[in-house]
């Protein structure tokens, strides 16, 4: 069976071929490193470490850049605000380069932990400064960008196609321009910054042609998938939130910069809501994943996210993480028994599932399905090693195969190798959480106390054991380097 995939640019499933033989381009917006990640980010992450593994289960060479966004990501999302970053270092009384480094090791953490399987190239936006200027040069030089008092816009007026993957009309994107404080250089006020002057304040900031300052947010995408997969890609991915306006601000300052397509098909995951309202640390309902996992196996997590289409949203409760740590006990528990069974000589027949999964896949990435044949299976095969003849060994084999493909290589719910349930790490993840609170709160006390030396040696003795205390207004946060 062909792949279909839902292309939001067409609004349509169509079959995928790559543009390449054998050899799949994909880009995923990374994240914005200025906190601990959240559901929201699970969700995203995990959905398309699925769509990679799954290109690579159907013999495809996957070329997968996911980017690390630390800079130029504004706090209104537009083209006002703060640095998300150097506010939050603000906040912390430190360098924003050091935030970023921090909630990336976190966000890695938080992935590993998950699953996710790390992507080919995770290019920082900071280490592609370079390149997002040659990128403003030529977009100047071929009339879609003018330079107004050290800042850079792109003229909307000038693509017009603008648009076309949100479906937002030139007036809709005025009036979004008008919602948010215009600066009066702009020509239009839909016209979206690609360089930004710099404040004297402003603690990110690079030497330019026009400016000492920094690029747009839309801008390091663009630069940073043209450079590691070419001027055409076959997949870019995100959430939904992103269509309007960073990713119709990618297709125009890409496709303006070099004549050609950008992106061949567009996939964007739905959110995640709590009591139906979207999940987001602005709206200060996000999920930590660092919390959750204190009390929940991390990949019955990932579990839970996989029972939902990545196209549909997601809808948090702790009853529904509880069932699904259920349901993938029950399946961990089949794949036990089969390593544990001995060969008999009834015959099984995996191919019916295989087939069944196979087309779940391929229609658009469909893990609920794929999950519900992996609970056929689970079903089926207990039902036959019950009986007293068990299956043969062959059978056992295809079984065993079967759900280690499925289940490990695909959709990576069972770990590799995995025949017990993860109890025993759970503790210790716990345990380990626990103790960390406890010294976190020694640590307290010895601050207010102002002994700063105990508060000080504690820090230090831990960074030594691979774990990293910050400090934030919030309160002190902890990261753990060795990844244990």
């Amino acid at each position: 069976m062909a792949l279909f995939i839902y292309n939001s640019l067409a609004r349509t499933k169509q079959q995928f071929e790559p543009l390449h033989p054998g050899i799949v381009s994909i880009y995923v917006c990374g994240p914005t490193v200025y906190g601990h990640a959240h559901l929201g980010h699970a969700k995203s992450y995990v959905s398309f470490d699925v769509v990679v593994r799954w290109l690579r289960h159907s013999g495809y060479r996957v070329k997968y850049v996911q980017n690390i966004t630390d800079v130029g990501h504004l706090t209104d999302d537009a083209d006002e605000g703060e640095d998300k970053i150097m506010k939050q270092a603000l906040l912390e009384k430190t360098d924003p380069m050091e935030i970023a480094q921090f909630y990336t090791r976190s966000f890695y953490e938080d992935m590993d932990s998950l699953g996710v399987l790390r992507p080919s190239i995770a290019p920082l936006a900071t280490g592609h400064i370079p390149e997002q200027i040659e990128l403003v040069k030529t977009l100047i030089a071929s009339g879609h960008a003018y330079e107004v008092n050290g800042n850079v816009y792109f003229s909307v007026a000038s693509f017009p196609g603008y648009g076309k993957l949100s479906g937002r009309t030139d007036q809709e994107a005025q009036q979004a321009g008008a919602r948010v404080e215009v600066r009066s250089d702009k020509r239009h006020p839909s016209d979206f910054a690609i360089w930004k002057k710099a404040d004297e304040g402003h603690l990110m900031k690079w030497v330019s042609p026009w400016s000492t300052g920094y690029p747009g947010w839309h801008l390091e995408c663009s630069a940073m998938s043209m450079k590691y997969l070419g001027e055409t890609i076959d997949i870019h991915g995100g959430g939904m939130e992103n269509r309007f306006p960073h990713h119709d601000c990618e297709i125009a300052q890409s496709e303006g910069a070099t004549g050609k397509p950008y992106v061949r098909f567009w996939m964007h995951n739905n959110m995640v809501t709590v009591d139906g309202i979207k999940m987001g640390k602005s709206l200060k309902n996000s999920v930590n994943l660092k919390e959750l996992f204190r009390e929940n196996d991390p990949l019955a997590i990932r579990f839970f996210i996989l029972q939902s289409h990545y196209r549909s949203p997601l809808d948090f409760s702790l009853a529904a993480i509880r069932a699904s740590t259920t349901g993938l006990e029950k399946l961990r528990q089949t794949r036990k028994r089969l390593n544990e069974s001995t060969p008999g000589a009834a015959l099984f027949d995996t191919a019916p599932f295989v087939q069944r999964f196979s087309e779940a896949m391929d229609d658009d990435f469909n893990t609920p399905i794929a999950i519900a044949v992996l609970f056929d299976f689970s079903k089926a095969i207990n039902t036959a090693l019950d009986r007293s003849e068990g299956i043969s060994e062959e059978s056992l084999k295809a079984s065993i195969d079967f759900m280690e493909s499925a289940g490990t290589e695909v959709l990576g719910i069972i770990g590799p190798g995995e025949t017990v349930p993860h109890g025993d790490m759970l503790q210790t993840q716990t345990r380990l959480s626990r103790v960390m609170e406890i010294l976190i709160e020694l640590r307290a006390d010895a601050r207010r106390q102002k002994n700063f030396a105990l508060s000080d040696t504690i820090r230090d003795r831990l960074l030594e054991a691979g774990i990293e205390i910050k400090d934030t207004k919030e309160g002190a946060s902890w990261s753990n380097k060795t990844g244990a």
